[in-house]
């Protein structure tokens, strides 16, 4: 693969791992997780997004785009779907950023060249670069690459994971990689697969033998209000975290969070976002606290 899709380019990341980091989003998910925060990430093609807040209605995009695929209204910009080949001339022409496209190719060389725009941050920071998404292991061929040219460099690699993917394709990837950030949703199967759209056996046997390797492994567990934040969710995933082999485990507690919604508006797709409660603050002590019994360090955040 000589190009990837790359949905977002975050820099000056602190939240991602060690230090100053710039964290490369790939496109592409194999969950399909209800509170997504980045509902753009889980399509492995290009998408086209629309603020309308953002709209002028000067109907620029409208005499740009080569497919007639655009029509102005007193409601805004509608899209025909079924001429749309996704160009990218509206969202080009767009003189307020109204109109996007998310999802570009990038080649190894791009991608290289805006990692080592921020190499002086990671020298004063500790700090390094995180492949995330999406799930950056669906495109392990490129990413290997990536990471192989990272070490050369001396640049510290993080991969942020789901860790629902080929035992062998991760294993290859682990000898690539100094530090996971690794999710653990949820560890009732049947409730994965009713929130996630996947069971989770994969994930966690991924996860246990990653561990045996000695790989270095955040934990991050998404916490939502009322779907596993309850205490026998949180024991049983403290349980399981705790018997990992290895040094214990640090575990990033995520609060859930409704932000999302726009960005499923954005995408044309407002129905498809659901609702759910964000923790109580109750719920995060609680969690922490279970944590704790199980000898493991947890911390709201990170």
């Amino acid at each position: 693969m000589s190009e990837a899709l790359i949905f977002d380019i975050k820099r000056y990341a602190i939240n991602d791992g060690p230090g100053i980091r710039i964290v490369i989003f790939f496109k592409g998910c194999n969950l399909n997780c209800a509170w997504c925060h980045n509902p753009e990430s889980i399509s492995k093609e290009v998408e086209r997004m629309y603020t309308l807040s953002k709209c002028i209605l000067c109907g620029t995009c409208v005499a740009a785009c080569p497919e007639s695929a655009l029509a102005l209204t007193t409601e805004g910009i509608v899209n025909d779907n079924d001429c749309c080949i996704l160009y990218g001339r509206c969202a080009e022409v767009c003189p307020t950023k109204a109109m996007e496209l998310s999802g570009r190719s990038y080649t190894e060389t791009e991608i290289m060249a805006e990692i080592e725009k921020e190499r002086i941050f990671f020298d004063q920071s500790g700090g390094g670069v995180t492949f995330s998404g999406g799930e950056p292991l669906l495109q392990h061929e490129f990413l290997i690459k990536l990471l192989d040219e990272c070490g050369r460099r001396g640049i510290h690699r993080a991969i942020d994971t789901a860790g629902f993917i080929n035992t062998a394709i991760l294993l290859k990837v682990a000898k690539r990689t100094d530090l996971f950030l690794y999710d653990v949703k949820m560890m009732d199967s049947e409730k994965h697969q009713q929130w996630m759209g996947v069971p989770n056996e994969k994930i966690l046997e991924n996860l246990n033998v990653l561990a045996d390797t000695g790989a270095k492994i955040i934990i991050r567990i998404p916490l939502v209000g009322g779907i596993n934040d309850d205490i026998e969710n949180i024991t049983a995933t403290a349980r399981f975290v705790s018997e990992l082999s290895g040094e214990k485990k640090q575990v990033n507690l995520l609060p859930y969070h409704k932000i999302a919604q726009t960005k499923y508006g954005k995408l044309g797709r407002p129905d498809d976002f659901r609702l759910l409660e964000e923790p109580t603050d109750e719920a995060k002590v609680r969690a922490v606290e279970i944590f704790s019994e199980f000898g493991i360090t947890a911390s709201i955040g990170g």
